[in-house]
């Protein structure tokens, strides 16, 4: 109620708005829509997928089911959380989708990553030799997205919206349908579980 009597007091329409009007046949009300979350949820398709035309792939298709289903929305969370959820799922759905393809697919955390196309070192290119700064930022980013992609997808899921996405505890319960203190606890093991992933990945070669 707040957000809406302050997106009115500054002039601004507000989610709620939008979604009456395009509920009343103003399609205008969906490309508003698109303009305020179109940057985030590529983003969060980004961190799912980490591959641009995938991402933009997905919002594409997100944002034709949101137009899609957008009448039907009746307001039971925040309009964002609900596009945040419908997003996820979307993301999931593909993810399921290249596994049974045998695309992306990557190796175990405990397994050699040298030489092997399908190995987690083929998701990302290196850009043009640079410092050894950059050499090892890189390489740190290897080693990070191999362990989060040794989690489970349930603590993936949580550390993406949380240290990634940056989503408030209120925001994450909301979208996972969780109590927030279960989303703590949840947040609390998966962070543990990357850090002890992590601490098998690096050893003392990779510090000195």
């Amino acid at each position: 109620m707040f957000a809406t009597l302050l997106a009115m007091a500054l002039g601004v329409t507000s989610d709620e708005d939008l979604v009456r009007r395009f509920g009343s046949g103003d399609r205008s009300a969906f490309n508003e829509l698109v303009r305020r979350y179109q940057s985030r949820v590529y983003s969060l398709c980004f961190r799912w997928l980490r591959d641009p035309a995938k991402a933009e792939e997905v919002a594409q298709d997100v944002f034709i089911a949101l137009y899609k289903n957008l009448a039907e929305f009746r307001g039971e969370s925040k309009l964002s959380t609900w596009i945040f959820r419908v997003a996820t799922n979307h993301c999931k759905n593909r993810l399921v989708y290249g596994n049974r393809r045998r695309e992306d697919r990557h190796e175990s955390i405990d397994a050699p990553v040298g030489g092997d196309e399908d190995g987690p070192v083929k998701q990302y290119a290196v850009d043009a030799p640079g410092p050894d700064a950059s050499i090892n930022r890189a390489e740190a980013s290897k080693l990070l997205q191999a362990a989060l992609d040794a989690l489970d997808e349930d603590q993936r899921e949580i550390v993406l919206l949380r240290d990634v996405d940056d989503l408030s505890y209120e925001e994450i319960a909301e979208l996972l349908q969780l109590p927030k203190g279960t989303v703590k606890s949840r947040l609390h093991r998966a962070r543990a579980e990357l850090a002890r992933r992590l601490s098998r990945r690096v050893g003392l070669e990779d510090v000195v």
